[in-house]
């Protein structure tokens, strides 16, 4: 297996430098501050963020099956209660769906961010929104609960079918050393790419055969040398033409 990660982690390095010269690197670190641009609005609700991403989350209190019995639960997926005892029944769908908003006139230093720039390294943070514009038939149905929304009569004592709604918006840390500015826009630098790369294989690493490791390590070899190979004849031939 210790043979199978470290080709794999040489083929994502290969793949990344090849990814470098296809593009055109511009020798510039960011030094202002990322601006999202024009604000995000969950106008269903009236909900505002000035971050560069908004995401509303939507959950709903339902039976779930437990052992020989059934339990209460928020959940934010409606759970299929066919099958369950006659009064155990639960709405087939949710009235409000969850969604995401993602900015796109993001930019920094006068360039605009790549839209994986935000979704790899933003962080999102939940937060209270000012209610002050949520349309009147939602404010009969809504109150505020906690840092969000909730419809149930008594929020210590929901019923199945009530919802509660909170919304996250998106922060970007700092981006020095994370980005780079490729054919006028900011990407995710090789490094800041390695390293999302290494957490999701941290997070998703399936464990092979031993003896599977040997036998498909000459083909992330192969295909990791073929791809750095194309990148440097690109880069030979463009140099080529721009003289």
């Amino acid at each position: 297996m210790r043979l199978m990660r470290a080709a794999f982690a040489l083929s994502c390095f290969c793949a990344l430098a090849a990814g470098v010269a296809f593009a055109q690197v511009e020798a510039e670190e960011p030094i202002g501050v990322p601006q999202s641009g024009a604000g995000l609005r969950d106008r269903d609700f009236g909900v505002v963020t000035r971050q560069f991403g908004l995401d509303r989350q939507v959950e709903m209190y339902q039976w779930r099956a437990s052992g020989d019995g059934y339990t209460q639960v928020w959940n934010a997926a409606p759970i299929d209660s066919r099958g369950f005892a006659p009064d155990r029944a639960n709405p087939p769908k949710l009235p409000i769906e969850s969604r995401r908003w993602w900015a796109t006139e993001a930019t920094l230093d006068g360039h605009p961010i790549d839209a994986s720039v935000l979704q790899t390294l933003g962080q999102w943070r939940v937060f209270r929104p000012n209610f002050s514009r949520l349309p009147a038939n939602l404010a009969a149905s809504f109150q505020p609960e906690g840092d969000g929304l909730g419809s149930a009569e008594n929020p210590l004592e929901p019923r199945v079918g009530d919802l509660r709604i909170h919304w996250r918006e998106l922060q970007l840390p700092p981006l020095e050393g994370k980005v780079e500015l490729r054919d006028g826009r900011w990407r995710l630098s090789s490094s800041a790419a390695q390293a999302a790369l290494s957490a999701a294989n941290a997070s998703n690493a399936v464990e092979l055969p031993a003896n599977q490791d040997r036998a498909l390590l000459p083909w992330l070899l192969g295909g990791a040398t073929v791809v750095v190979i194309a990148g440097l004849i690109w880069r030979r031939v463009r140099r080529r033409r721009e003289a």
